[in-house]
């Protein structure tokens, strides 16, 4: 089946098999930022932003993305240049093996799209789909506080 949506900015014309995921197909076209994690939407580690809101890309089939706008961590960075959220969280140390971090950062900037004033409530909201087995989520927490409140000329 063809399917037409906007990737990272670009119009895609994909075409893919009934039954293919955003997940693996993103994977298969070296999206690399989504990662492969539970199947069931319930780890975040494949989140993307789709129309500004982030979803877990494994529930989606690719005949459901007609028409959308999707974006990875991708496009929102290089190897050049790391957004201000990764480089608040790094900075942070509210990382340990990263497999999460993309899903979070992503959260992190669907949050900021969509509400102006943040608190930490709102915070720990956006990062409550991202399985974390790692950090123990209060770096990461407090790490998005900042990044938000900095992003908003609002730093401590």
């Amino acid at each position: 089946m063809k399917i037409q949506f906007e990737l990272n900015g670009q119009l895609v014309d994909a075409t893919a098999h009934p039954g293919t995921t955003l997940m693996e197909y993103l994977r298969e076209n070296a999206y690399y930022s989504v990662k492969h994690g539970c199947d069931h939407g319930e780890c975040g580690a494949c989140t993307v932003l789709l129309n500004n809101k982030s979803v877990n890309a494994c529930l989606f089939l690719m005949h459901t993305v007609e028409g959308t706008k999707i974006e990875t961590l991708e496009s929102l960075s290089s190897h050049e240049h790391i957004h201000p959220l990764q480089e608040t969280i790094l900075n942070a140390g509210a990382t340990q093996c990263g497999f999460c971090t993309p899903g979070m950062v992503l959260s992190l900037e669907a949050l900021d799209r969509e509400k102006r004033d943040s608190d930490e409530n709102d915070v720990r909201d956006a990062l409550n789909g991202n399985l974390c087995r790692c950090t123990g989520y209060v770096k990461p927490v407090e790490a998005g506080l900042e990044a938000l409140k900095t992003r908003k000329g609002q730093s401590k």
